[in-house]
């Protein structure tokens, strides 16, 4: 059985959300305003390596920056696997603020366009509580939204 989200005091009703849709009524439970999440955690500079098992480097990306509290697997998957552009090059991502930013911004910007939000500041809500649940490792997206999320029109 599917829990269905009811609007909260405040926000649209169910007849005022676009055809279709119901409003999402979000508030706040993780995040507090004027504070975003990535100012809540220690940040650090890591080195991503990946080894073969003849000790060979398969993958190496310097100065990324990392979470304190994750893994160094958690590291070399991400930049690995998620980071986009090309090794080396300017446009390649290093940190996981801008792949969290890249598909938390993207992700809203679509349910502004299709009218899941009642107003700007649940919008607001909504990318920063999920900017919270992704950088500390609460929820994780599978592979496929990483990799095509904030890149391409219609992933």
């Amino acid at each position: 059985m599917a829990t269905e989200i009811l609007p909260t005091a405040g926000s649209a009703s169910r007849e005022d959300a676009p055809a279709g849709h119901a409003p999402l009524g979000l508030e706040r439970h993780f995040t507090t305003p004027e504070v975003h999440p990535y100012d809540e955690i220690e940040w650090e500079l890591r080195t991503a390596n990946i080894a073969s098992e003849g000790g060979g480097t398969v993958f190496e990306q310097k100065d990324i920056e990392i979470p304190a509290t994750w893994s160094q697997l958690a590291t070399n998957v991400v930049a690995s696997k998620y980071f986009r552009g090309g090794l080396g090059s300017p446009e390649r991502e290093r940190s996981v603020r801008q792949i969290i930013d890249r598909v938390a911004k993207t992700i809203r910007r679509w349910g502004t366009e299709e009218g899941y939000f009642t107003s700007a500041a649940e919008a607001e809500t909504f990318e920063v509580e999920l900017t919270h649940l992704l950088v500390r490792q609460k929820v994780a997206f599978n592979s496929p939204v990483w990799f095509n999320v904030g890149l391409t029109e219609t992933p």
